[in-house]
């Protein structure tokens, strides 16, 4: 079992590092190193400054994969969990100033106006799309980018290779690997009555994760409850009422896996307004590991995917096939995940047994 306990560092600055010197968002700054004229005079000057000061530049190995031209690269957003696009975005920027890569962010509600947004970026010439959860398998807009010719990378799908689009690119990790470990270790610990939030359904990765947490229970020939899953739809929102229906049950669970940190992190503010002692008297794991499992209180065990390198890797991905325009870069790319353990998971408490 692959576990750890921090994150690691890097010592090189990156595009986060310039904007905290700054006092700005990242945003911002990618718009001041890709020279956009729509920067304030004053707020530009902060952000070359801290620049300077932290003597941060593109790399040059990666800048020797762009070549003379800049290219454009959208990025299409729909997520509920702002710490998710919050890892998403930081990852995204950095390699796009690594690489010479105007990025061009656009809002897409799913069921609003995700065609009108999509042909607007291909009649703006855009030369490929990126796009992170849920948009990573919205039909509308891959067909659309599809009929257009552009280079997509989806981010995160649960999708296999063979079930992919065939123009569409992948980087993703093993969703149901990372929910299987993640029960097995919540078993580990002697629970057997153990809830499960599911994500979003009309997303593979929470099928993914679904079947990874079944497979687990079945591999240690745990019996499986169905009133033991309560539905959820990645938002904060959506893991109270989740959280509220498992709590609700006449045996109610000693554990609960959520399908993501948002949804975990309401679990646990459910458990708090119960009189709950998280971990003594519930035990809460999430998914992602975004910033807010170690801003809530006990911290969240969870599993760590890489959504910033997920991010980078998209980047990267994208450029190489265009910029090198030979259709080579590897289709689909598959990155490690790690179990994380902090301080909301525990052996479940021993009740004294009743005296007849």
């Amino acid at each position: 079992m692959n576990i750890r306990t921090s994150r690691r560092g890097s010592s090189a600055p990156t595009i986060s590092d310039v904007a905290r010197e700054a006092g700005v968002s990242l945003m911002t700054v990618s718009r001041v190193i890709n020279n956009e004229a729509n920067v304030r005079p004053a707020t530009r000057e902060k952000v070359e400054a801290a620049i300077a000061q932290l003597n941060y530049a593109p790399n040059p190995a990666a800048r020797s994969l762009a070549g003379a031209a800049q290219i454009r690269i959208g990025m299409l957003y729909s997520n509920p969990s702002q710490g998710f696009l919050s890892e998403f975005l930081l990852g995204t920027l950095d390699q796009a100033s690594r690489l010479d890569v105007q990025m061009v962010v656009e809002k897409c509600e799913i069921g609003d106006h995700e065609v009108e947004v999509t042909r607007h970026l291909i009649k703006g010439g855009i030369d490929g799309v990126i796009l992170p959860p849920p948009l990573c398998e919205a039909e509308p807009v891959l067909s659309l980018l599809r009929e257009a010719g552009v280079p997509t990378v989806v981010v995160a799908t649960g999708r296999s290779p063979e079930e992919m689009p065939d123009s569409a690119m992948a980087v993703q990790i093993d969703d149901r690997a990372a929910a299987e470990e993640m029960t097995r270790h919540v078993m580990t610990l002697g629970h057997r009555r153990i809830g499960f939030i599911s994500g979003n359904p009309n997303l593979t990765a929470s099928a993914r994760r679904y079947e990874g947490f079944r497979a687990a229970l079945e591999a240690a020939g745990a019996p499986f409850d169905a009133d033991m899953v309560a539905p959820g739809l990645y938002t904060y929102r959506s893991g109270l009422d989740a959280a509220e229906r498992l709590l609700d049950l006449p045996e109610p669970p000693t554990a609960i896996i959520a399908s993501n940190d948002d949804m975990a992190a309401a679990t646990v503010a459910v458990a708090h307004r119960r009189g709950l002692d998280v971990p003594s008297d519930l035990t809460v794991c999430g998914f992602d590991d975004t910033t807010l499992s170690t801003t809530i209180w006990p911290e969240l065990t969870t599993i760590h995917q890489p959504i910033a390198d997920m991010a980078r890797a998209a980047v990267e991905m994208m450029a190489t096939v265009i910029r090198q325009k030979t259709g080579e870069a590897a289709p689909h790319r598959m990155l490690d995940y790690s179990l994380i353990r902090r301080q909301s998971d525990a052996a479940p408490r021993r009740r004294p047994r009743a005296i007849a």
